[in-house]
């Protein structure tokens, strides 16, 4: 059973914003499903106009377009509305840059992945790059006699300073080659600018520059290093993380969630330093005396059920307000002003992506602890396939990607209080998924809500297996709290459902993700759980449907789990006869695959060791020992085809190889026991 490990293929901490999963590929799909499409020409071609007023009006256009429009989002990006917002960088007019940083900052965000791609690969970069002196020295200037500019001006500076932050930590989650880009640039002491003056400048640009210097000090060597160089960032973000009063001197508000979502972002840098320099603060236990403290009340104190509804409720409120009360395109945008309900919609979803940033970490701690040693004996094969799932996990990844491995690692024992608050929030609502070939009521919303559903069976999968490798007495022995985590996953499970389809993509990886999970329980609780039939044919139809072998392997092994259950012998025939069926015969290779045939191998051999238990009836009776002993010629020819020259091949070969072994010798001994 692998850990959940980050993958640096991939950087996105955050989902797609609003995504357009939902819409087939292609501008057709996006024309006929946007209400918008006749505003675009008029824009573009104003973007252009010789009246900075107009081009101005262009660029804060665009961001009222694209609010919560996937289908108009996608429009604009087939109309270059990316590379025309880059040439605005460089206007003439201060206020027309200003707008088009703010359009291209909502884009990254909302947009994701591609767009990100699409900028750096049009090299907003080098306009970009030069907005972060001229931001730096009028910081300097504000703080060393703020009194003498405006108060709106200084707002105009920190919305600008927010919106070049926020795109360069979208754009460094982008590859490694924008990454690399941007660690050229030397960040990290314009980052820790904004940290160190928390208690004079907004919330926003502060939270924005934690936010990016988390995303750059994750596994990412130059910026770690710039960091831990400087003993007064760290003392920084220790003030931070241990302040009991909420940063920023300015806030009107001493409830803003950003104040928390701050503390947890410096948690997280702090993790991704570890371990600390030779100071005194390299005496902290980062896990236990920071991360845990600080974010256990964070992931216990959301609930989604009432932000579900809240964001509903709002929305409905939205939807009341009569249509000429609402901005027009047929007029020039107005202010910043925003509504009652979309400055609370703002706040909840604050509250939202702070709770999965939490889990985001937690499920770091977790992956810290010590996985499963390289041990295969005769009765314990089930083990070895949890390094064997390990190495599939691994090798789906980067290959620059390291298993985290700060000093400071937690023990188990704190693992089951987290258990409870975790099972509430994999709990799907009614916003948790977005409908069938349709867009969401509030994409952020639910993209949020899906991620934490997510990030939740991520934490939980590093749990299980970590109690797992720890052999917790205490834990295992608790069977009422095996069986309750037990339905509460598949609780879940019935609540997301097994549609596919577009814009579905999300469902899918929660089953994917909480097969590990199951995989996990399984292992803590072997033997008590009993193999319900419904549960175990979707198992068996997930493992069938499913072309990625990782995800077989786990379907076998939480497979496997399940028949161990002593009184379970009809339970225990349909699981082993479809085990059965993945191993070749005869030689006909088995269709499942190299490693999901290795793990099935393994697991008959794990259930079948003990012949006094009462399933054992049905290796008697069903044959198995024939059955078995004709696999074994595939088997060998299955092993002798696996490459070790590709990644991950010598590993599996080893695996592989022990399981043959063990897989004639449980055939030797069973012929032996003559039964």
């Amino acid at each position: 059973m692998g850990k959940s490990q980050k993958k640096r293929s991939m950087r996105r901490h955050n989902p797609m914003r609003v995504p357009d999963s939902h819409l087939p590929h292609g501008l057709a799909s996006a024309t006929s499903t946007s209400s918008k499409s006749e505003a675009i020409l008029p824009i573009l071609q104003k973007m252009e106009s010789p009246d900075a007023a107009e081009r101005k009006w262009a660029c804060v256009a665009v961001s009222n377009l694209i609010q919560n429009d996937p289908s108009t989002r996608r429009l604009l990006q087939g109309k270059n509305v990316v590379g025309a917002l880059i040439t605005r960088l460089t206007d003439s007019e201060e206020e027309v840059i200003v707008e088009a940083a703010g359009s291209l900052r909502n884009l990254c965000i909302d947009g994701g992945y591609d767009i990100c791609a699409e900028m750096y690969n049009k090299n907003i970069l080098v306009p970009w790059k030069t907005f972060i002196p001229k931001i730096s020295n009028t910081l300097a200037q504000y703080l060393e006699g703020a009194a003498a500019t405006p108060e709106n001006a200084q707002n105009l500076v920190y919305d600008f300073a927010d919106n070049v932050i926020t795109t360069l930590w979208c754009l460094s989650e982008t590859s490694n080659k924008a990454l690399d880009a941007i660690n050229g640039i030397h960040l990290v002491p314009f980052l820790m600018s904004f940290l160190a003056a928390r208690d004079k400048i907004p919330l926003a640009p502060v939270t924005a520059a934690a936010h990016c210097l988390y995303v750059l000090t994750d596994d990412n060597f130059p910026a770690i290093s710039d960091v831990r160089a400087d003993a007064g960032y760290i003392s920084c973000l220790l003030e931070i993380v241990r302040s009991t009063e909420a940063p920023n001197g300015k806030s009107r508000d001493p409830l803003d969630p950003r104040s928390t979502t701050l503390k947890v972002l410096c948690a997280g840098i702090l993790r991704n330093l570890s371990p600390l320099p030779p100071t005194a603060a390299s005496f902290v236990d980062i896990d236990q005396d920071i991360v845990l403290p600080l974010l256990q009340p964070v992931i216990s104190s959301v609930s989604l059920f009432d932000a579900s509804s809240k964001t509903l409720e709002l929305i409905a409120k939205q939807n009341s307000v009569p249509e000429l009360e609402k901005l027009s395109l047929k007029h020039t945008p107005g202010s910043d002003h925003k509504s009652t309900e979309e400055i609370e919609l703002a706040r909840l979803e604050t509250i939202l992506r702070t709770a999965q940033l939490a889990l985001e970490i937690l499920t770091g701690v977790c992956a810290t602890l010590p996985d499963p040693k390289s041990q295969l004996p005769e009765k314990e094969g089930e083990e070895g396939g949890s390094d064997d799932d390990e190495d599939l996990e691994m090798d789906d990844a980067d290959d620059d990607m390291q298993e985290d491995t700060p000093a400071n690692s937690a023990s188990v024992s704190f693992l089951p209080t987290l258990v409870a608050p975790l099972l509430a929030l994999l709990q799907p609502t009614s916003l948790s998924f977005p409908p069938l070939a349709a867009p969401s009521p509030h994409p952020p919303t639910t993209s949020a809500l899906s991620a934490i559903h997510i990030s939740t069976l991520e934490c939980l999968n590093n749990i299980f297996l970590s109690l797992a490798t720890s052999r917790n007495s205490s834990v295992s022995a608790d069977h009422d709290a095996g069986r309750k985590v037990w339905d509460g996953i598949w609780s879940a499970l019935a609540a997301v459902g097994t549609e596919t389809g577009l814009g579905q993509e999300r469902r899918q990886e929660m089953w994917n993700v909480a097969v590990g999970v199951l995989w996990g329980i399984g292992n803590v609780w072997k033997g008590l759980l009993v193999p319900n039939e419904e549960q175990v044919q979707l198992l068996i139809q997930l493992c069938g449907a499913t072309a990625d072998e990782r995800i077989r392997v786990k379907c076998i092994g939480t497979l496997e789990c399940l028949a161990q259950h002593p009184s379970s012998i009809d339970g225990n025939k349909l699981i082993s006869q479809y085990l059965l069926s993945l191993l070749p015969s005869d030689g006909t290779p088995s269709s499942a695959g190299t490693e999901p045939l290795v793990q099935a191998a393994s697991a008959l051999i794990d259930i079948y060791s003990d012949e006094g238990m009462p399933y054992d009836v049905n290796f008697r009776q069903g044959g198995y020992l024939t059955r078995l002993a004709s696999s074994v010629e595939g088997v060998k020819k299955a092993v002798r085809g696996i490459d070790r020259r590709k990644e991950g091949g010598k590993d599996l070969r080893l695996r592989a190889e022990e399981v043959r072994d063990n897989l004639v010798a449980f055939i030797e001994y069973r012929k032996d026991l003559g039964l």
